[in-house]
């Protein structure tokens, strides 16, 4: 079974982001910000994250750029879901590393769709 990385502050986007996930066939693994995301994908790394931006103690970004340099680190399918939706942010996110960007809030064909277009549903 394949493995998502839910990493966001929100209890409530978790639960809703897991519901989603765990319905397209995922094992889902909840963080609540950076630095306990990173401890979880050096444990084992997952085929998926879905990340937040703005969080405590290591935001979404200093995660993703951290996420990469591990070994296998490059193969992790990344999408970003945030509120931060202006071009800079999109871009920043993208150069860093991210594969797919999303709005919040989100809704299940919107996940569905972008895991799809990465190669993680089919």
């Amino acid at each position: 079974m394949k493995t998502c990385l839910v990493v966001d502050d929100s209890r409530v986007i978790r639960t809703v982001a897991r519901k989603i996930i765990e319905e397209l066939g995922f094992e889902v693994i909840e963080a609540e910000d950076g630095k306990v995301a990173l401890e979880k994908s050096e444990e084992r790394l997952p085929d998926g994250v879905l990340l937040d931006w703005n969080m405590p103690n290591m935001d979404g970004l200093e995660y993703l750029r951290a996420l990469r340099q591990l070994p296998g680190g490059d193969k992790v399918s990344v999408v970003f879901c945030t509120t931060e939706n202006d071009m800079r942010h999109i871009q920043e996110a993208l150069a860093a590393g991210a594969d797919e960007y999303i709005m919040k809030p989100f809704d299940a064909e919107i996940v569905k769709t972008k895991f799809e277009m990465l190669g993680l549903t089919a």
